[in-house]
């Protein structure tokens, strides 16, 4: 009798070992599946971040471009005001008709015409570097639309 129930536990233990078996065979696929899925999310997730990151850094590349053109700009009025001054550079006759109060050049003295004449030209000076901020800026937003166009259609 002794042996029928050592038979009978050893079949009931083979049976519970195989029962564990499978479940943790099950287990462990179902682990492996979701350590695959999870894998998976971490690549989009890094591929997304590189893509984050080379937006970045040319959105940064734009700007800083764009704060060294600003300060390049300031540089404008007073060089176009030292151009005038050296002849390098001449107004055309619309310049002077500017000024709606301007007496006739035959009445007027010779200081109030330098003076007539350093107001157009620091007024010239301040209108180019008006027009360079404004394509430095436009510049700029172009450059903006150009990048995020590019990543878009990767």
């Amino acid at each position: 009798m002794n042996r029928i129930y050592i038979a009978l536990a050893l079949v009931l233990l083979a049976f519970w070992a195989g029962w564990e078996w499978r479940d943790r065979s099950a287990d462990l696929k179902v682990a492996t599946g979701e350590a695959t899925q999870a894998m998976a999310v971490v690549d989009q997730v890094n591929a997304t971040r590189a893509v984050e990151h080379s937006q970045a850094n040319s959105m940064a590349d734009i700007g800083a471009t764009h704060e060294e053109d600003r300060e390049a700009a300031a540089t404008v009025p007073d060089a176009v005001v030292a151009d005038l001054r050296a002849d390098r550079l001449r107004l055309r006759d619309g310049w002077a008709s500017c000024e709606t109060q301007r007496l006739s050049d035959t009445v007027t003295s010779t200081s109030e015409r330098d003076a007539a004449a350093q107001r157009r030209e620091e007024f010239a000076g301040a209108v180019v570097r008006a027009g360079r901020d404004a394509d430095d800026q436009l510049r700029a937003c172009q450059a903006v639309i150009a990048a995020d166009r590019a990543e878009v259609s990767r």
